[in-house]
């Protein structure tokens, strides 16, 4: 037994290891990394990579999903997302996640962030000049990307009835009337989200998007997010209770109240909603190639 602790191999698997476990190749195990962010290793002080038996299952899910059909980055995507999750109260922690599990049927869409803010401006512009006394929501990841936005969300809570903003805060911010700030903490799965809710019975729109991982090199607008948009009534009511109960268990008093107002169920959309929805849809994708 080799008790001599220059020599005593550190915990943790090798990269040469996980690979073994999982069948992979260590260069795609790096590869992964460098590209997607994923997996993520400790680092020894020698720079070495260690893992552990909870990195093997996520690895074996990525293989499980791409060998299903999926995308490498979607299948990392959808782990990762799941990942972040675990142990979370059921459709709080994740506007998006509330949204993949409560209506799959919203096909998501791989767009950058420049597209997102042409929809997102869209939605408040409707929401802003036609819908009547509306709850809007937004999440916004970090401050400075809310403060580019502070002037048109400051007019969406003058004709709001309620206005609910997320982002990584800090400070409180200053008070804006009809405006409820909500901080994200550190782990809070919302910081990777994007969301613009506009829940109104005359005009009902919902986007929200997951910021894909490995993109620190990314120019900002060029940044990936998988999306989901829609202006089916019951989709967006279930994405504002979704905001609401993040709002809640984060220890704001409007969100119970808020939860209450939209307990009740909306009327069905019109025959041809769904099928106008599926048609903007594939114009979105073809617009965020072309750019």
């Amino acid at each position: 037994m080799n008790l001599n602790p220059a020599t005593a191999q550190p915990p943790g698997l090798t990269i040469g290891e996980l690979a073994t476990r999982t069948g992979l190749a260590p260069a795609t195990l790096r590869m992964w990394e460098s590209r997607h962010g994923f997996p993520r290793p400790q680092r020894l002080d020698s720079g070495h990579r260690r893992y552990d038996e909870h990195d093997v299952d996520l690895v074996r899910q990525v293989v499980r999903r791409r060998d299903g059909g999926a995308r490498l980055e979607v299948a990392i995507a959808g782990v990762v997302l799941a990942e972040a999750t675990v142990g979370s109260a059921p459709g709080a922690p994740s506007v998006y996640a509330a949204m993949r599990r409560q209506h799959p049927q919203l096909q998501p869409q791989r767009l950058r962030k420049s597209t997102l803010l042409a929809l997102s401006w869209a939605i408040e512009d409707e929401c802003c000049v036609r819908a009547e006394r509306p709850m809007i929501f937004g999440a916004f990841q970090k401050e400075p990307y809310y403060r580019a936005a502070e002037e048109r969300w400051t007019e969406l809570a003058r004709v709001s009835r309620a206005t609910i903003v997320f982002a990584d805060f800090g400070a409180e911010p200053a008070p804006v009337e009809r405006t409820t700030f909500v901080d994200l903490p550190e782990d809070a799965p919302m910081r990777r989200e994007w969301a613009v809710v506009c829940d109104a019975a005359d005009h009902p729109a919902m986007l929200t998007a997951w910021e894909l991982p490995g993109q620190s090199t990314v120019p900002d607008r060029q940044r990936l997010f998988e999306s989901i948009w829609t202006v089916e009534p019951a989709a967006v009511r279930d994405a504002a209770r979704a905001c609401a109960q993040v709002a809640q268990q984060l220890g704001h008093p409007e969100g119970a109240p808020l939860l209450y107002e939209l307990a009740e169920d909306p009327a069905p959309p019109p025959a041809g909603l769904l099928s106008a929805t599926s048609l903007l849809n594939r114009v979105v994708a073809y617009v965020d190639r072309a750019r």
